[in-house]
This record gives structure tokens, sequence and C-alpha cells, in this order.
């Protein structure tokens, strides 16, 4: 039986805005490359910018994989969890600089409840992308919207990949969060069809696969994003399809079975109401550019401070 994954099984890097921080044994790399992060968070904007086409707010629901509804409306609740998960990224991350530049341990941020926070937003926006296809898809999917947001989403993960190749090869992100939403938004189109207690099954056994296959044949980055890697090959950020589209699908099954099609339709015409929830809706609308250049900034920040 595999036993727990590790620390670094799941990392969302300095640069590409994950879960974990790299491991320590890449830090000598990390320090002498880092300290360009603010200079190149200026190349990670007008790439993106690239990439992503003119990325507002009506386009950068990406990250959560969202495909709007027919009407202008938009799903309140989903904005909103995404907002807050989103928000939990820019905390950890604040943390980690925190660590990186000398102000804390690294025995309080890498201990065992500041990885299970790193690892549930990752799990968060993996549930998302299930739900935000239940919801967005039920019926009939949306080909031209869908396809456009993938395009969006493949071109920014590509992106990241490139970029963080650049900075630092020995750990560049080859199958990081938004490799992962990709394939699983286009994986889950798969199981819309089939009943729900079919999907819940195949949760099920995704999320268990990786505990029985442990297997060194997958040790290289050809193979170990599928997740079945003794040792993965070290990466800033690696979300692997086993067990990570489990989570997606436990969305999908969750959706269906917790939201009737009626309570779809009135949650697509519900304001937000509220300053909160209007403000956590409008963060939540803007995760993907929030997700890519936050923690360049901070970076870029706290080396402004520390001078």
């Amino acid at each position: 039986m595999r036993k727990e994954f590790r620390d670094d099984s799941l990392q969302f890097g300095t640069f590409s805005c994950g879960a974990l921080c790299p491991s320590r044994r890449e830090e000598g790399l990390l320090g002498r490359k880092l300290r360009g992060v603010l200079f190149a968070g200026h190349r990670v904007g007008k790439l993106m910018s690239v990439a992503l086409g003119n990325a507002n707010a009506a386009a950068t629901g990406a990250i959560s994989v969202q495909i709007r509804s027919a009407s202008p409306a938009r799903y309140v609740f989903l904005d909103v969890w995404r907002g807050l998960a989103i928000i939990g990224v820019v905390i950890y991350h604040f943390g980690w600089d925190l660590n990186f530049f000398g102000f804390i341990s690294p025995a309080v941020m890498f201990s065992g409840p500041v990885t299970i926070f790193a690892r549930a937003l990752a799990g968060s926006f993996m549930f998302l992308v299930g739900v935000s296809l239940v919801v967005a898809n039920e019926n009939n999917v949306r080909w031209r919207k869908f396809l456009i947001r993938l395009a969006k989403l493949v071109g920014a993960a590509a992106a990241i990949s490139i970029i963080t190749y650049i900075l630092f090869p020995e750990g560049f992100i080859y199958f990081g969060i938004l490799h992962s939403i990709a394939l699983a938004s286009v994986l889950g189109l798969a199981f819309l069809p089939l009943p729900t207690g079919l999907i819940f099954l195949a949760a099920v056994a995704m999320l268990a696969a990786p505990f029985f296959f442990d297997l060194p044949a997958f040790d290289t980055r050809i193979l170990a994003w599928i997740g079945f890697a003794a040792n993965p090959p070290v990466a800033s950020d690696f979300v692997p399809v086993f067990p990570w589209f489990g989570v997606t699908l436990a969305g999908m099954g969750c959706a269906r079975l917790f939201l009737s099609r009626q309570m779809i339709r009135e949650a697509a015409r519900e304001p937000a109401e509220g300053a909160l929830i209007r403000a956590l809706a409008w963060i939540g609308q803007r995760t993907l550019p929030i997700y890519l250049l936050h923690q360049p900034l901070l970076f870029g920040g706290f080396v402004v401070f520390t001078r």
C-alpha cells in the first residue's frame, strides 16, 4: 500500500501560485533565481495578456472551469466559493514568503495544519471544476464557450510551464493546477451522461488508486502526471490526475445529488446581496489573474521591504 502523499506531491510554487512551496532542497536554486521575480512578474503579466487575450471580468473564470449560462447572470454561490479559495491561496503564499525571508520558521510554515490547509485549497478548485461542469452543462454542452475557455486555460498552463522552466528548470511545472483543471474539464464531459452513483464510484476509485499503485516506471515527467509515480520529479506545482480528478468527480456527484435543476436555474437569476457577498463574488470572478500575479507581486514587495 502506498504511504501518504509526500509534502512535495502537491506543490503550489512561488511563481505559479499553487498550494505548497518548493521543497527545501530547491531553496538554493530558488534563492539565486527568485530575486528576479519582480521583473519576471512584469513579463508574466504581458505573456498572460497575450495568452489569455483581454482577460477582463467576463473571461477570467477559466481557473475555476466555469462556463456562463446563456443569460448574463452568474452563479453567485460559485463565485463566492472561488473568491474564498483564492483568498486562501494568497494567505498561504504570504506565509510562504514570510518563511522564505526569515520572518517565521520552517517548522511553522510546513507544519501539518498548514499542509492540510494547502491541500484543501487545491481540493476546492478541483471540486469546483466538477460542480461547474454540472451546473453549466447539465442539459447540453455549450461547445463554443467551452472551447474558448479551455483554450485560455491551456494557454495559461503552457505559459506557466515555459516561464518556470526558464526561472528554475530543475523544478519547473510540467503538470500543475492549471494543467490538471484543463484536463479534468475535458475528462469530466465524458461523465456527465452517467448516473450519479457511477460518478461517485469512479471518484472513489480515482482517490484510492494511488495508494495501491506506486510504480518506479512512472517516475519520469512523461508519465508522472498520471499519478502513479513512486518518486515523481521535483516540481514547483504538481497536481496529478490520480487522485485529483477524483475530487472533480466528487464535485460532479455532489452537484447532482444536492442541486436540483430548479435550484440551478434559480441560482442563475439571483443577484449578489450584501457588501461582503458582492466583494467575494467580484474576487471569485477574477481568480485567474489573481492566481497568476499575486505571488510575484507579494515576493517583489518582500524584496523591496527587506533591502
